[in-house]
């Protein structure tokens, strides 16, 4: 398959995001030369003449679908309808307008929140209809399973090429740092980094710090994306993880020793924790298209914290 994106049309939805960077560096790294990225100041990809205009404008070989309106718990507790409408309607759009004009393929981007909460540990893909998402994120989650339902009918009725990966959270330098739509690494380190900065002597988690995640290096997360891309032509969705779970707990005390913070940690049990417990198995992706995360947690934490350490300080240094 050397070569494969030589000479394709390549179009990444939410290509100026946070994931959609490392997917499009890791294009160009492949030798690709048509990457098109429609921003969102010229596509509403949730608008349907925005959409066809795209296609028209761009003319892509294949569509990697990464653009999502996405945030923690808060976020998706206090906009559960712009949530649910706004990941279905970019998705389904995006495939059906696809389908119309032939499209060689569309990779479309799940979410680890679309398993039911009480999921057997690790999730395989095979779980995933045998039970309710986990009620905070169930919308979003619900939203985005739609593309596994609506990718898996076109291929059986229009033999579109269409596939579903389903990643965990992403972290890793350049992550979104705005607490109102953050997810939960980079919300963590911001309130450690502000609590050395401001000399506060604690700092507050939601939740009981009891449940467990998985999280995936962001680079590490678009290699999958793109091996799948490139070698993957099947019908069943197919996880995109590292195998590693880490209860909050644990998570809140190594990045606290990371960052050099050492007040307290007080829990806010009143607030939600959310799903129980979230490991995927990954072995469908290793058999498929042989990915494998490299990045070792810790180091993928050092790496992140850097960032936005240096980062933070150039902000203060411009704003002087």
């Amino acid at each position: 398959m050397d070569g494969f994106f030589k000479d394709k049309r390549i179009v990444v939805t939410g290509g100026a995001g946070f994931l959609g960077g490392y997917v499009t560096e890791g294009l160009r790294q492949r030798g690709c030369k048509n990457i098109l990225v429609p921003k969102i100041e010229d596509y509403d990809l949730v608008d349907l003449k925005d959409v066809i205009r795209m296609y028209e404008d761009t003319k892509p070989d294949i569509v990697i679908h990464l653009a999502a309106v996405v945030g923690g718990i808060g976020a998706n507790l206090d906009h559960p309808g712009e949530f649910f409408y706004k990941n279905l309607m970019m998705g389904v759009q995006l495939i059906e307008q696809g389908r119309l004009r032939n499209i060689e393929k569309l990779v479309a981007i799940g979410t680890i929140c679309a398993y039911p909460k009480f999921t057997p540990v690790p999730f395989r893909e095979d779980d995933l209809w045998n039970g309710y998402p986990e009620e905070t994120n169930a919308p979003y989650g619900l939203a985005k399973k739609m593309l596994l339902v609506q990718s898996q009918a076109y291929r059986a009725e229009y033999d579109f090429n269409s596939i579903f990966l389903l990643p965990v959270n992403f972290y890793g330098p350049r992550d979104n740092f705005d607490p109102a739509s953050s997810h939960v690494i980079p919300a963590l380190i911001k309130k450690c980094v502000d609590a050395i900065e401001g000399g506060t002597d604690h700092i507050e988690c939601w939740g009981t710090g009891g449940v467990s995640r998985e999280f995936i290096y962001v680079a590490d997360a678009a290699e999958g994306i793109l091996l799948a891309t490139e070698h993957y032509n099947g019908a069943e969705p197919v996880n995109i993880g590292s195998g590693f779970e880490i209860t909050i707990k644990e998570l809140v005390e190594t990045i606290a020793r990371l960052t050099g913070f050492g007040g307290e940690i007080r829990w806010d049990s009143s607030k939600p924790d959310g799903q129980p417990r979230r490991r995927l198995d990954v072995s469908r992706a290793k058999e498929s298209f042989g990915f494998e995360a490299k990045t070792d947690f810790e180091q993928g934490l050092k790496a992140t914290i850097d960032w936005y350490v240096k980062t933070r300080k150039r902000a203060v240094g411009n704003s002087v």
